[in-house]
């Protein structure tokens, strides 16, 4: 992680304030009434937020017409407790250890806040009538280990209900290593076809533990929401707008940044096809009342400036634009 974001915002909680580093196009801190779409885009493990926010300006671009002009980009930066000390940042800035943030954990400092706090304190922001009084739509977007957030995000997020009724949330979720299982089913590959079997995990014995799955989650966050039960979420995230995207060249199995665990592995042998895989499992088990779609983008491997500047890409971001349903 070379850059650190050039703004940041300050969050005040029960345990006192901090500061999260942000790119953002727009001063969010003034009323903007022509902005109707806001995208919040989530950078992957190397933390390169100024790459991913440019690309996502790149994308609004692509759109055409006024998306760019009615658009707000933010792309917040989750930093590790390594850069705060490379980049000499004060100790009010938020830092979390390394490899954690994407599964809601909480801050290493300043003080003790969920990863997914400061996605709940973005959407309060943007859904501020005052400031934003004419936002109908916030896509929450991620590459990577941004779409592994995501992903979970969308299960046990709050957003929803900070946005309000009269802003709707897309969550875009794009190449992740892994996904979160409701159950210990999983697939088994041979070749690129695959049927589900129950996993008993042998020597993985935390293939179903969060982020993985429903068992020994330690997150405080993630306690609460699943506090009245994983079923009722599960419903009422496959009724959720969701666009996955995959790249079909992203099928290395040896990528630098593929989750190896075997955890991981349990879920496929490449990001292609782990994300074509969990796909099918979880329509498979909501086919009567379904809101998601799986799109890919072709000769695309692991980059997220080239997903997101796709055709697909700028559909999923911007709506200006199709992509076919898979």
């Amino acid at each position: 992680m070379e850059i650190v974001a050039s703004h940041a915002f300050s969050l005040k909680t029960a345990h006192g304030s901090a500061e999260m580093p942000f790119d953002v196009s727009l001063d969010w801190n003034v009323p903007q009434p022509q902005v109707v779409r806001a995208v919040v885009m989530f950078h992957g493990k190397g933390r390169d937020v100024d790459g991913y926010y440019r690309s996502t300006l790149r994308a609004a671009e692509r759109a055409g017409g006024d998306a760019a002009a009615t658009s707000i980009v933010v792309a917040p930066q989750f930093l590790n407790e390594e850069d705060a000390r490379a980049h000499h940042l004060p100790d009010s800035v938020l830092r979390w250890p390394q490899g954690t943030w994407e599964a809601g954990t909480e801050a290493a400092g300043p003080v003790s806040i969920s990863a997914y706090e400061v996605i709940d304190a973005i959407v309060v922001h943007l859904a501020d009538r005052r400031l934003f009084p004419n936002l109908k739509t916030i896509v929450l977007a991620g590459h990577s280990g941004g779409g592994q957030a995501m992903q979970r995000y969308a299960i046990v997020g709050r957003g929803e209900s900070l946005a309000g009724n009269e802003i709707h949330l897309r969550y875009v979720i794009a190449n992740p290593s892994s996904y979160f299982y409701f159950g210990d089913e999983r697939p088994r590959f041979e070749g690129t076809s695959f049927r589900f079997e129950t996993a008993s995990g042998g020597g993985c014995r935390d293939f179903d533990h969060w982020k993985f799955g429903p068992v020994d989650v330690h997150e405080e966050y993630v306690r609460q929401s699943a506090a009245a039960g994983w079923q009722g979420l599960e419903d009422t995230f496959a009724k959720k707008d969701v666009v996955y995207l995959l790249g079909t060249a992203d099928m290395d199995p040896h990528e630098k940044d593929l989750d190896v665990s075997c955890a991981g592995e349990m879920e496929g042998p490449s990001r292609f096809l782990r994300g074509q895989a969990y796909y099918a499992w979880l329509h498979g088990r909501h086919a009567a009342e379904w809101n998601q779609r799986l799109w890919f983008v072709p000769d695309v491997a692991h980059s997220a400036g080239k997903m997101f500047t796709s055709e697909c890409g700028v559909a999923a971001l911007f709506e200006r634009s199709s992509c076919q349903d898979r």
